[in-house]
C-alpha cells in the first residue's frame, strides 16, 4: 500500500509543508523532488486556491499534475516529495516576496531534509521541475552531484522576458487562463514589470481584482537574467522533457531549444510533445503521464555519493 506522509521541513527562515509519497518496497526507495510552476501553486501542482482564494477562478477538484505523477512514480517503486511553495497552501512566507534564488535554495533544503529519511535511496535521486520549476531543477542539479536524473515539464529555454511576452500574446489570442484575476493582472502589467525589474527597482504594485499586490521584483529580475539555456551548458545529467502542444505559458519550441542545448552539452535528452495538452498536462492521458514516469525512472541510475552523504547514508542504517 502506498504511504503518504504529511510533513514539514525547514527552508531558510520558513517552514514548508509537503507530502512524501512512499511506495511499498523493501529497503531504500529511489526518490524524486517535484518543483512547481509559475504563479502560486499548491503541492499537487494546481493553482493555490487555498492561500490565494481571490486570485484564481473556482475550479473542479481534479488531481493536479504532481499528484498524478507521484502516484505513477509510486506504482514504479519510486518515492516523491511535493511541497507547498512559500506563501502557498500550508507553507509560511509570501509568494509575491520570494526571490527566484530563494526558491532554488528552498528546493535544495527540501533535498537536504529528505536525506535523513531511512526510506530513501540517496544514490538514486531525481528532480522534476514544472515551468519555472524546470530552471530551479537544473540549478539544483548543477550543484548537487547526487542528483542523477531530471524531468522537465513545460520548460522554458530563453529569458523570462521573452517567455513572458510570448505567453501574454498566446493567452490574449486563445483566452486560456484569463478567468483568473492574477493572470489578467500579470498580463496587463507585464511590460511595466519587465521595465521596472530591468531598471533595478525593488517593488511593483499590481492590482489582482480589487487587491493591491506588491511584487518583489528580485524574482523577476533573476528570472530574466538566468535563462535555462545558459544552465543547460553547465548540466551533465540524464534528462527527460515533456511539453503540452497547447501550452499557454511556454511554447513547445522552448523545450525543443532546451533539448538541443542539452544535447550540445553532451547529454542525451528525450523530448515528448503531447498533442492537445496545456501547461499542466491536465488533458494528457494517464498513459502519457505514466510514460513520462517510465522514462524518468529508467534514467535514475545509482550515483557515487560525496563522502558527507556516504556518512549520512551509513548513519541511517
Amino acid at each position: 500500500m502506498i504511504d503518504r506522509d504529511e510533513l514539514r521541513f525547514r527552508a531558510g527562515d520558513a517552514s514548508l509543508a509537503g507530502t512524501l509519497t512512499l511506495p511499498p518496497v523493501e529497503g531504500r526507495a529511489p526518490w524524486a523532488l517535484l518543483v512547481p510552476s509559475w504563479l502560486p501553486r499548491d503541492r499537487d501542482g494546481g493553482w493555490d486556491r487555498r492561500g490565494h482564494p481571490t486570485w484564481f477562478a473556482p475550479g473542479a477538484a481534479e488531481p493536479g499534475l504532481f499528484e498524478r505523477l507521484a502516484d505513477a512514480l509510486a506504482a514504479r517503486g519510486v518515492a516523491s516529495l511535493r511541497y507547498d511553495p512559500r506563501g502557498c497552501g500550508e507553507s509560511e512566507g509570501a509568494w509575491e516576496r520570494t526571490a527566484l534564488f530563494t526558491r532554488i535554495d528552498d528546493a535544495r533544503d527540501a533535498i537536504g531534509a529528505m536525506r535523513s529519511r531511512r526510506e530513501l535511496d540517496l544514490r538514486r535521486t531525481a528532480v522534476v521541475g514544472h515551468g519555472e520549476g524546470s530552471g530551479i531543477a537544473m540549478s539544483v542539479a548543477i550543484g548537487d552531484p547526487a542528483v542523477g536524473a531530471l524531468g522537465l515539464i513545460g520548460a522554458s529555454a530563453r529569458s523570462a522576458r521573452t517567455v513572458l511576452r510570448r505567453g501574454v500574446g498566446t493567452r490574449a489570442h486563445t483566452g486560456r487562463h484569463r478567468a483568473h484575476p492574477v493572470v489578467v493582472a500579470l498580463d496587463r502589467s507585464v511590460e511595466e514589470l519587465i521595465e521596472h525589474a530591468e531598471r533595478g527597482e525593488p517593488m511593483l504594485t499590481i492590482r489582482v481584482g480589487d487587491e493591491p499586490v506588491a511584487l518583489d521584483l528580485a524574482a523577476w529580475d533573476q528570472a530574466i537574467h538566468t535563462p535555462p539555456l545558459a544552465l543547460a551548458s553547465m548540466l551533465h545529467r540524464n534528462v527527460v522533457l515533456v511539453h503540452g502542444a497547447d501550452d499557454a505559458w511556454a511554447d513547445p519550441e522552448e523545450s525543443r531549444l532546451l533539448a538541443a542545448a542539452l544535447a550540445e552539452a553532451g547529454n542525451e535528452p528525450e523530448l515528448t510533445v503531447i498533442d492537445g495538452a496545456g501547461h499542466d498536462l491536465a488533458e494528457a492521458s494517464d498513459e502519457a503521464v505514466q510514460a513520462f514516469a517510465d522514462a524518468l525512472v529508467a534514467r535514475m541510475q545509482p550515483r557515487e555519493l560525496p563522502p558527507v552523504l556516504v556518512a549520512i547514508e551509513e548513519m541511517g542504517g
